[in-house]
Order: structure tokens, then sequence, then C-alpha cells
């Protein structure tokens, strides 16, 4: 069983900066990529930024420049740093794993979500 726990959303005023933590625990062989998605309301939910083990990070144009994306392998975290919030910005932030939890069984896995809300 894998799971991913997040933490750090919140309500922030437009210009101002959060960071989101997202802890993947359980039974992994291995951690391959790992990132964040969004979902407003009534949109569908979209790519914000991901980092493979070892890879570069890739954004959304809609973030890029202004959230940094970034994680640590010895404690199973990712991180997503956010300047510059926009009230466009202001989504269910979810966490995402790629991850092996037995050689050669590789799935998805997706955290509850954390709140983002941006005032203008």
């Amino acid at each position: 069983q894998v799971q991913l726990v997040e933490s750090g959303g919140g309500l922030v005023q437009a210009g101002g900066s959060l960071r989101l933590s997202c802890v993947v625990s359980g039974t992994i062989f291995s951690l391959n990529a790992m990132g964040w998605y969004r979902q407003a309301p009534g949109q569908q939910r979209e790519l914000v930024a991901t980092l493979t083990t070892g890879g570069r990070p890739n954004y959304s144009d809609s973030v890029k420049d202004r959230f940094t994306i970034s994680r640590d392998n010895a404690k199973n975290t990712v991180y997503l740093q956010m300047n510059s919030l926009k009230p466009d910005d202001t989504a269910v932030y979810y966490c995402y794993a790629r991850a092996a939890w037995a050689p050669g069984f590789t799935r998805d896995y997706w955290g509850q979500g954390t709140q983002v809300t941006v005032s203008s």
C-alpha cells in the first residue's frame, strides 16, 4: 500500500508564496516520477509540474518561472514552491507519484489534495 500525504495549502494574497509538500510512504520498490497536478472548480485536472528521478523538471506554461518543483529522494518527498501567486492559481493541488511496489509492478498514485486559494 502506497500513500501520498500533502501539506502546505492555504489562503494567500495575490503576489504571495506558498510551499506544498508531499510525502510518499508505504511499500515502495522504486519511486519514479513525482509531481503536482491541480483542478479548479468546473475544470479538468491539469499538470502543474513533474520531476523524474534524476531528470529535468517539466512545467506547464502557466506556472513556468513562478513555481519550482524539487524532491528529496532520501525522504520520498516532493515539494512545490509557488511564488508570485495569482487568483488563477486557485485550485485543489494533487500530489502524484509513479511508483513500483515490486519489480515490474508500477502504477500511478494520487494524494487527496490540498486547497490553494489566492485572493485578489
